[in-house]
């Protein structure tokens, strides 16, 4: 089955005063209909630019200097990338819709939630009037929301939890099949979390589209994705399903990471930190990015920068040193 996007190759740049950021680089994947992949790694390593290149919602000051992100849908085949006016107006909504991490930002604060509906189902020549109504009562109820309480309300007036899953309900409005969530739990309490994991699934489940899930929570990442991409200074260094990130890591940034979570089992003695800093995306370091950082680097890695390359089906890795990371894992486990 053809994917719902294949991103192929993509590169953005920021234009600084200090030079060209290099946040996103030359970075490949796939996602599948009915597929969650999790993008995660620490702030500032390129996700949210990721998710904004591909709905071209980025800042004047980026660029996508190379790449493709072909998006299908049934006999519809198109690069997201090039699009532009009308065409780009469509694709934003109807095929892929971005929830971001600030519902209370992404609302507009002076319009009761029946009108932002009502905007955007006009802005693309959707339904109206009463057929709009039962359709958005219909995603609230899906959201577990009470349309009652929420449909005449402004954003101010709902909470956090609440203005969070109306976003989601809005950007399935149109139907897309792809939807990008850019740290949707990020501010919320532990419970209100589950409750958003929770609609995440049955919306799932139910509408069968395609996801892509941003954070830098592993928890939330093991629970709510099928497969996880590890990202590390504007590249993804380790993609794989997530039983095999989680289990069976092979890059060391993939280990460090999840040694830094605490576990209900493990002492808190048995956490372990990645040391130093991300890399400055100006002035980047030669060959892997990660080896100032890595305690497995050699000159190899000081010096050539791996690509990702398939490891076993499904598993690649961007790391000269996976075999010894692996190693490293089992002794840390032991």
């Amino acid at each position: 089955m053809q994917p719902t996007l294949s991103v192929q190759n993509l590169s953005i740049e920021y234009q600084a005063r200090r030079g060209r950021v290099q946040a996103i680089r030359n970075v490949s994947f796939e996602v599948h209909r009915g597929e969650a992949l999790a993008l995660i790694g620490e702030s500032g390593s390129g996700k949210t630019t990721l998710g904004l290149g591909i709905v071209q919602l980025l800042p004047s000051t980026a660029k996508i200097t190379q790449g493709k992100a072909l998006y299908r849908r049934d006999t519809l085949t198109l690069d997201a990338l090039t699009l532009q006016g009308k065409a780009l107006r469509e694709f934003r909504w109807k095929e892929c819709a971005m929830v971001f991490q600030s519902a209370l930002n992404a609302l507009n604060p002076v319009l009761r939630i029946a009108d932002q509906f009502g905007d955007t189902a006009k802005a693309h020549g959707y339904l109206q009037g009463r057929a709009l109504q039962e359709r958005a009562e219909q995603l609230l109820r899906m959201v577990r929301l009470d349309p009652e309480r929420v449909w005449k309300s402004f954003p101010h007036e709902l909470s956090g939890g609440m203005r969070q899953r109306v976003l989601i309900a809005l950007g399935l409005l149109l139907e897309p099949q792809l939807l990008i969530l850019d740290e949707p739990t990020t501010a919320l309490d532990i419970l209100t979390q589950r409750n958003i994991m929770d609609v995440l699934k049955e919306l799932r489940a139910k509408l069968d589209f395609a996801l892509i899930f941003i954070s830098h929570d592993l928890s939330l990442a093991a629970e709510l994705a099928d497969r996880v991409a590890t990202v590390y200074a504007g590249k993804i260094v380790e993609i794989a399903d997530v039983a095999t990130t989680f289990q069976d890591p092979h890059h060391p940034y993939t280990i460090g990471l999840i040694n830094a979570v605490p576990t209900l089992r493990g002492a808190k003695e048995d956490l372990t930190s990645i040391p130093g800093s991300p890399p400055d995306l100006i002035e980047l370091p030669p060959g892997c990015k990660f080896h100032p950082r890595c305690p497995l680097a050699d000159y190899r890695c000081r010096e050539q920068e791996p690509e990702l390359e398939p490891i076993k089906p499904g598993h690649a890795v961007a790391c000269w040193q996976w075999r010894s990371a692996r190693a490293a894992m089992e002794k840390f486990r032991s």
